[in-house]
């Protein structure tokens, strides 16, 4: 199930830092991004770090400067076009690019977005989506651990042999209902 419209988010937390990244996912992610920076040596590379200047549409002037990565469906977290666009921490620089963003097809994303169309477009199973969550939320050093081993798929490994089970006595169910 790739979405056929784009979304853009803030990848990284509130507020100022030496680092920022958006992140746009969907079928025109890359369409976007590179309407929106410009390239001086290389052009974009799938899963290679690209240095490039960001402007504002229809200007000259420089606002960051940027690295982009790429990653190309279904080669991504979401299994669409993925791109990572890491800038300055500036919380005004990091709004504008997502307004930018808008005005060329993105739309917002939803909390929770990204990893719901990882979800969707089979990447990562409900317990690993789930465990996203449950590691972004932990507040211990061994919550951390249990979320990351769950998104690791130690849950899934483990139920799969029962699913394997339950999936055959459905099969046998529906057949007796059928004849």
């Amino acid at each position: 199930m790739i979405s056929e419209d784009t979304i853009v988010a803030i990848a990284t937390p509130p507020g100022r830092g030496g680092i920022g990244v958006v992140r746009l996912s969907g079928e025109r992610a890359i369409e976007i991004a590179s309407g929106l920076v410009e390239f001086p040596k290389h052009p974009l590379e799938t899963q290679r770090a690209t240095v490039g200047v960001f402007k504002g549409p229809g200007t000259d002037r420089v606002l960051d400067q940027v690295v982009i990565t790429v990653f190309r469906r279904p080669h991504s977290y979401t299994a669409e076009d993925l791109v990572e666009v890491s800038c300055h921490g500036s919380p005004v620089i990091l709004r504008y690019f997502i307004e930018c963003s808008f005005e060329r097809g993105a739309r917002v994303a939803e909390p929770g977005e990204f990893t719901r169309r990882a979800f969707l477009n089979g990447r990562i199973d409900l317990t690993q989506a789930e465990a996203v969550r449950d590691l972004v939320e932990s507040q211990t050093l061994y919550q951390a651990r249990v979320a990351a081993s769950q998104l690791g798929g130690a849950v899934s490994i483990r139920l799969k042999p029962h699913k394997q089970v339950l999936l055959e006595l459905i099969a046998r169910l529906e057949a007796g209902i059928d004849f």
